[in-house]
C-alpha cells in the first residue's frame, strides 16, 4: 500500500485534495489575499492559479503518488454527471474553506478539466513512468 511521502499513514487521495492549494481556512488575510487578485473564471488567470497554487503545492508528491491523484481526476471526468461545484464547498468542521466557493465558479468541471489538462502536461513523465509499473505492488 502507497503512503504518505512523510507518514506512515495510507495514501488515499480524493477529488478535493487537488484543490488543497486553495483551502484558505484559517489563512483567509494571507493565502486568501494572494489568491483573491486572480478570477478562477478567467482562462489566463485559472491557469495561473491551477499552476502556481494546484500543481506547484503538489511539487512533494512523488510519481506514483502524482499517478493516483491524476487518476482520480481522470474517473471524477469520465462521469459525465458528475458535480464538481460540491468540491468549491466549505466544510468547516472539515477545516475547509475555499478561496472561492461553489457560486462563484462559473463551469466547475471546466475548473477541473484544465486542473487536467495542466497536469498531465506538467507531470506526463511521472504518469508515464507509474503507468509502466504493476500499481498492485505498491
Amino acid at each position: 500500500m502507497l503512503k504518505w511521502p512523510l507518514y506512515d499513514l495510507p495514501f488515499e487521495p480524493t477529488l478535493l485534495y487537488w484543490l488543497g492549494g486553495i483551502s484558505i481556512f484559517d489563512r483567509e488575510e494571507t493565502l486568501g489575499e494572494a489568491l483573491w487578485v486572480y478570477n478562477p473564471n478567467d482562462s489566463a488567470d485559472r491557469e495561473k492559479i491551477i499552476r502556481v497554487f494546484l500543481l506547484g503545492k503538489l511539487e512533494y508528491l512523488p510519481y506514483r503518488h502524482r499517478f493516483l491523484m491524476f487518476k482520480i481526476l481522470e474517473d471524477a471526468l469520465a462521469q459525465s454527471d458528475f458535480d464538481f461545484s460540491t468540491q468549491f464547498e466549505s466544510d468547516y468542521e472539515a477545516n475547509t474553506s475555499m478561496a472561492w466557493d461553489e457560486t462563484e465558479i462559473v463551469d466547475p468541471r471546466g475548473f477541473f478539466e484544465d486542473v487536467y489538462k495542466y497536469a498531465r502536461e506538467e507531470w506526463k513523465e511521472d504518469l508515464k513512468k507509474a503507468s509502466l509499473e504493476d500499481q498492485s505492488t505498491w
